[in-house]
């Protein structure tokens, strides 16, 4: 059996939550997160309209708090750049609005810190009965396989999830890649891993409970539909730059 706590070593681990009107759903994340494995934990609040910065201070973590709404991917730079500021060797991207499981946390550090791979993503595809099992909306389902297979054939990977909420970065990682130039939306999630890809860092998948319920955050329909369009086009983007490259 494989000893967590003494594979994460001296390594400092810090757990960053993009939030944005978080406040219902906080505290269940934040106490899920196991505490002997995570050193800091910062929350970016994204110009919320509810009182996730009073609750995020309260439960004592770290909090930026963006004056006014930046976006999704602009609320993971300043996420990233300030646990690399503090020196973390492990950051962990977490939503905060409790879909996806924090005591699995440990188990993405694991992969990490024994070297078996560089970047982390928790999927949340297993099988289609237990997604929509776990409240995943049918078209929801249906955008997330259609892209991920698009993205699998661009990249020459056959990662399970590329859209997954839940992730964890080398420090390495981050500072290789350009993540301020990416969008500040969600196209901001698949310009990262293009990028990591890109650099030949490895990235490994852990299987993640599928959990969707009305507190959740979750995009609209149209917002999904122009998300999915936006992605498409940066895969081609790299598949483009690939070809040419001849790689």
């Amino acid at each position: 059996m494989i000893d967590l706590e003494q594979s994460k070593n001296k390594l400092k681990v810090v757990v960053v939550l993009p939030a944005y009107n978080a406040e219902k759903t906080l505290r269940q994340t934040v106490n899920d997160i196991p505490v002997n494995f995570v050193d800091e934990i910062i929350l970016v609040d994204d110009g919320s309209c509810d009182k996730t910065t009073e609750l995020a201070e309260q439960l004592g973590l770290i909090v930026i708090r963006h004056k006014k709404n930046q976006g999704y991917g602009a609320n993971q730079k300043t996420c990233y750049e300030t646990a690399l500021s503090r020196g973390a060797d492990i950051v962990v991207m977490l939503h905060p609005d409790y879909q996806y499981d924090p005591k699995l946390i440990p188990y993405f550090v694991d992969f990490i810190a024994n070297g078996c791979f560089d970047v982390m993503l928790g999927s949340r595809i297993r099988s289609r009965k237990e997604a929509l099992a776990g409240g995943m909306p049918k078209y929801k389902y249906f955008f997330n396989r259609l892209l991920t297979i698009f993205e699998n054939m661009a990249s020459g990977l056959n990662l399970s999830e590329w859209h997954t909420g839940m992730r964890a970065y080398k420090r390495k990682v981050l500072e290789s890649i350009n993540f301020i130039e990416n969008s500040n939306d969600f196209l901001f999630d698949s310009q990262v891993l293009f990028q990591i890809i890109e650099r030949g860092f490895r990235i490994g998948e852990i299987p993640v409970p599928v959990r969707y319920f009305p507190e959740a955050s979750s995009i609209n329909f149209w917002r999904s539909l122009r998300y999915g369009l936006g992605t498409v086009l940066v895969a081609l983007k790299f598949l483009t730059k690939k070809i040419k490259n001849g790689k």
